[in-house]
């Protein structure tokens, strides 16, 4: 396949979503550059990138400056005054997208409180006040995939409401929110409900995995007693990502692709897609589309920040990956227990941290809006 690798992704079946959003690049006609011109198909945010749009540029001032003229104070109503006009925008950019897959991609994820993340009854009248509050079709709503997590994205799917189910770091976590996702689909049918416009992606994070299991790998270097040991460990640096992800991708079909979940999609169901999350390359020694060009698979997302999209655009080769080596990315987690990795205990602390991070974002972006307040009041004085 000759020309934009990019678009070449989507003609193997992968969906190119964009991991960044801010008002400059809606307004300035960027976004939709990039939907003509990439074939680039949904969006992703966090606390974080809005963050950086709110310290390091002016375009959220005059808003909030509006809202505290109108007595706004508290910083988590002004950030949610900021996100939900984005969202809202970004989502009416990307409707055209959204009618002409028929609701498979032209969405924009928002996140429910992360301080939520272990309430699941807090989490699911957020996630009701959010999509009333956007009013618009096309929008997901994320909910971190843990254990508390589990049973909202159950009762969310049966109200019709579309889950982007985030902080995914193990395929038995994914399993469970799969099939939470289903008994949400068959909760709508019992009860004559449609379910055709019901779509769902599950959010595998990819080089946070690489990170964390890297860094335990450099712990285990000092104690190798032989060459062979040594050599053994320098090995694995760099594969569990992308091994994980391997593995998710068998369980997918397992799931989505076998003969029960067949009966389900002729009454009108869509499977919950993989969404490649977290590929932005970390390690500079590694290749940076690494997290692209290894995760070619059809019926998935990749969503990128801006900076990989561009690089992959511009050097990336575009081949079905996903299948190949399935036997190595078995024998990458075999070979991490040898060496004494208990992996459950290494998915739940990256589990933790992705959830503590995601709260010190928002905390984050909190702080940076209460900064930029009284900056503006002490000007004003």
């Amino acid at each position: 396949m000759a020309g934009n690798p990019l678009i070449q992704l989507n003609q193997a079946g992968q969906s190119v979503w964009l991991d960044f959003l801010s008002r400059d690049i809606i307004r300035s006609g960027r976004l939709g550059a990039l939907l003509r011109e990439d074939n680039v198909s949904g969006v992703t945010s966090n606390p974080t990138i809005f963050q950086g749009a709110i310290e390091g540029s002016d375009i959220y001032d005059a808003q909030m400056k509006e809202l505290a003229g109108r007595g706004v104070a508290e910083p988590e109503k002004i950030y949610e005054a900021i996100t939900t006009e984005d969202i809202r925008e970004a989502a009416d950019i990307l409707k055209e997208v959204y009618d002409r897959s028929g609701g498979q991609d032209g969405y924009v994820s928002i996140e429910v409180s992360p301080d939520l993340a272990r309430d699941a009854g807090a989490s699911i009248t957020e996630a009701r006040r959010l999509v009333f509050e956007i009013g618009r079709k096309n929008i997901l709503v994320k909910i971190p995939g843990v254990p508390e997590g589990v049973s909202a994205i159950e009762e969310l799917t049966a109200e019709g409401i579309n889950v982007n189910v985030t902080l995914l770091f193990s395929v038995q976590r994914y399993e469970a929110v799969a099939l939470a996702y289903l008994r949400g689909i068959e909760r709508r049918i019992s009860a004559g409900q449609p379910v055709s416009d019901i779509h769902s992606v599950a959010s595998f994070f990819v080089s946070r995995v690489d990170a964390l299991f890297d860094a335990m790998f450099n712990e285990k270097l000092p104690a190798a007693g032989t060459e062979n040991e040594e050599r053994r460990i320098r090995n694995l640096y760099g594969k569990a990502g992308v091994a994980n992800c391997k593995l998710a991708y068998q369980k997918y079909k397992e799931i989505f692709l076998g003969t029960g979940f067949r009966l389900i999609r002729e009454k009108g169901a869509n499977a919950q897609r993989l969404l490649w999350a977290s590929t932005g390359t970390k390690n500079p020694k590694y290749s940076d589309i690494k997290y692209v060009e290894e995760l070619v698979a059809p019926d998935t997302v990749n969503t990128m920040p801006l900076e990989t999209l561009t690089k992959f655009k511009d050097h990336g080769k575009v081949r079905v990956t996903i299948e190949h080596d399935l036997q190595d990315a078995r024998d990458v987690f075999e070979k991490i227990s040898s060496i004494g990795i208990n992996l459950g205990q290494a998915t739940e602390r990256l589990e933790e941290e992705g959830v503590k991070k995601f709260s010190d974002s928002y905390n984050d972006v909190l702080g940076a809006i209460a900064r930029k307040l009284e900056g503006m009041a002490k000007k004003a004085a």
